[in-house]
């Protein structure tokens, strides 16, 4: 049996954020075979800027950010939405992750995006925006797996149709096949 690692980008960095929960349900109810690895740190990470991402210089917390995600088989983002737009802490790990140009971590990687929100949208709109600059980062969008849950009617950590879409998500995004999909 083949073991697959997912990196997770959790989009809020509040320690008490339903995103951040949900994260951690999906990493404690992992499949067997998968590991589900919190990045954490993502507050940590200066927001991109060419002149300090060099060869001899990068900061730690955007180097350790990349060595994961490239460590990592599969990349999922939980994340909720503000003002209709993914968070700064996503776009900035995107865009870190997104060099060097035509290399950087997230080359190639399947990527999937869930989140829930207190909206009637359930965050689609930063999900929508997640995938697009994941993307054009280079990652391998698997459009199977987006989930934008509303949490304004459902407690999304215990609802069992929740629960259930978004174990579904992470089996999807697992089992994605990149030369299936190309063909």
């Amino acid at each position: 049996m083949t073991h697959t690692t997912i990196a997770v980008l959790v989009g809020s960095l509040r320690t008490d954020s339903v995103n951040r929960k949900l994260a951690e349900v999906l990493r404690d109810q992992a499949p067997d075979g998968v590991s589900i690895e919190i990045i954490d740190g993502l507050g940590e990470v200066p927001f991109y800027n060419q002149d300090v991402d060099t060869a001899t210089d990068i900061p730690a917390s955007a180097a350790r950010l990349r060595e994961q995600v490239a460590s990592a088989d599969r990349v999922l983002a939980v994340t909720p939405e503000y003002n209709g737009r993914m968070p700064a802490v996503l776009s900035n790990a995107i865009d870190w992750l997104s060099r060097p140009y035509g290399a950087g971590a997230l080359v190639g990687k399947p990527f999937g995006v869930v989140g829930a929100t207190p909206t009637p949208y359930g965050g689609k709109w930063a999900h929508a925006e997640a995938v697009r600059s994941a993307g054009i980062a280079g990652a391998t969008v698997v459009e199977d797996v987006t989930v934008s849950q509303s949490a304004l009617e459902v407690d999304v950590l215990t609802d069992p149709e929740v629960q259930a879409r978004l174990a579904r998500a992470v089996e999807v995004l697992v089992e994605f096949d990149r030369e299936t999909a190309a063909a």
